[in-house]
């Protein structure tokens, strides 16, 4: 529901709930008090009636008068009963007292005893006042007192009474309690409508200030949750949405800033290392240790290692950088990966054969299978994990195991070496940069620590995968996954190279 909908709805109940509860109210009372409501119309009309003073006032004028001018007439009963036949169309009555005797009452008034019980004593001539109000049965009556003195000296009293419909009587009579209602309810109603209003809008705005607050004073730590689908409950939302993503952005700079200070400080320890040892030879041929031609060579050749140490260092860092800030353009075409791995198997059997490595080639992939490849920058990944398995060996009798294979809709390379193997604990990390699990960073087993690292970069690029699989003291698996391409010609090659050294 729209915030709209919902503040006209607010404003027709401020007037709607208060009208409706007071006439209920009203009803109730009626009943509790009389036991039955009057007909509205009949209502009107008597409540009319009752205050038509006018009409009374001029018939008892003109009774007094009559009385004054002819007081024999009050023995007169047909001029009594014409009198009380006329104000009986009003709803009223009359007791006539003479002295201390009743002289006359009107029909309508005989048999009521209860007003008989508050006929008040003369006055004096010329006294009015209005009686208390009597209930007789189910109706009410309102009296009004005329004292009167003739020249006989008679103290005369005129006793009127008009009967008040029940309902107009209790209007009247409790009238300051249905004002005190009705302010109660109208009080009422607004402070809980005005509540139900802080709690849809009021207080939700009130989260936001303060969780703009919050952020403002670096704090994202919290979550909002103001519910509801109206306006404020977007706007809650959407603040929800703005806060998580800074905090994930936050958390991600501070990401970054971890990585840079660890950077550095891996760059400034394996720059240090070879550094140290060049400035050692470089001292020790200044103060003449290398004192034979054999000793300078050497010294000189340890020189060249460590330099062309640092020159690959600082490649592998700055080829890093690059590919983690994704300005490596990769050069792909559809390369035919059985072929391109036997070409590349034959090229490394060579050179593992120098090391004293035995190799075993097996490619099951259809000949004419393709994947999207930069056969440069693959070469780089193949390089880099032959290079980390060959740093790891340590069996007499060195082995590395190449297989391709088909496995569902992606080619796998997969190269198995019988080296030491990783700890499970340190096996999720060695895609990390610098990430080593022989501690001592030495250059011999270690390297930068930057290979692994650089061969998940690229595959990335590719669109591919890297994993690892290793058991310690047995040996470690990478496979290596890559989408496959349909073939230029249409479909696939059902041939398949089987090849093995």
């Amino acid at each position: 529901m729209s915030i709209r909908t919902k503040l006209i709805l607010s404003y027709a109940a401020m007037f709607l709930v208060p009208l409706a509860l007071i006439l209920l109210v009203s009803l109730l009372l009626i009943l509790a008090f009389q036991g039955s409501v009057q007909n509205a119309r009949n209502l009107y009309e008597r409540t009319e009636s009752l205050f038509d003073r006018d009409e009374i006032g001029h018939a008892i004028h003109e009774i007094e008068r009559t009385i004054r001018h002819d007081p024999a007439i009050l023995g007169n009963g047909a001029f009594l009963k014409d009198v009380s036949d006329e104000l009986a169309q009003s709803g009223t009555g009359f007791v006539l007292r003479k002295d201390d005797r009743i002289v006359y009452v009107s029909d309508n008034l005989r048999g009521r005893s209860e007003i008989a019980a508050v006929l008040p004593p003369y006055r004096k001539d010329g006294y009015k006042a209005r009686l208390p109000t009597v209930r007789v049965g189910s109706d009410y009556y309102i009296g009004k007192r005329y004292d009167f003195a003739l020249n006989d000296r008679s103290r005369n009293t005129f006793l009127i009474w008009t009967r008040m419909d029940p309902a107009a009587y209790f209007a009247r009579q409790y009238f300051p309690l249905l004002f005190a209602i009705l302010l109660v309810v109208l009080v009422l109603t607004h402070a809980l409508l005005t509540r139900l209003m802080s709690r849809t809008i009021i207080r939700p705005l009130l989260q936001l200030k303060n969780a703009a607050t919050r952020i403002k004073e670096g704090n994202l730590d919290f979550q909002i949750d103001l519910g509801g689908r109206d306006e404020i409950g977007q706007l809650g939302a959407a603040f929800e949405d703005m806060r998580s993503q800074l905090q994930k952005s936050l958390a991600l700079q501070q990401q970054y800033e971890d990585n840079r200070k660890a950077l550095i400080s891996s760059i400034s320890h394996d720059l240090k290392t070879p550094i140290t040892a060049i400035r050692g030879y470089v001292d020790g041929l200044l103060e003449g240790v290398a004192d034979t031609p054999e000793k300078t060579e050497r010294y000189l050749r340890t020189i060249s290692a460590k330099a062309e140490e640092m020159d690959r260092l600082i490649d592998e860092l700055f080829l890093y950088a690059k590919l983690d800030l994704k300005r490596v353009p990769f050069a792909l075409e559809p390369v035919r990966l059985a072929g391109f791995m036997a070409d590349w198997a034959e090229e490394l059997h060579f050179e593992l054969e120098k090391r004293q490595v035995g190799i075993e080639t097996s490619i099951e992939l259809p000949a004419q299978a393709e994947v999207m490849l930069d056969r440069d920058q693959f070469r780089r990944v193949l390089s880099n994990i032959v290079a980390n398995s060959l740093k790891y060996m340590d069996k007499p009798d060195k082995k590395l195991h190449l297989s391709v294979f088909r496995e569902g809709d992606r080619a796998i390379v997969a190269l198995r070496d019988n080296g030491a193997g990783i700890a499970a604990d340190a096996l999720p990390h060695i895609f990390e940069r610098f990430y080593r699990e022989e501690t001592s960073r030495n250059t011999q087993t270690g390297g930068t620590g930057l290979g692994l690292a650089i061969a998940k970069q690229i595959m990335d690029g590719h669109g591919g995968s890297i994993e690892a699989q290793s058991v310690k003291g047995q040996g470690t698996t990478l496979r290596i996954g890559l989408p496959l391409r349909v073939s230029g010609e249409g479909r696939e090659s059902d041939d398949q190279t089987h090849l093995a050294h």
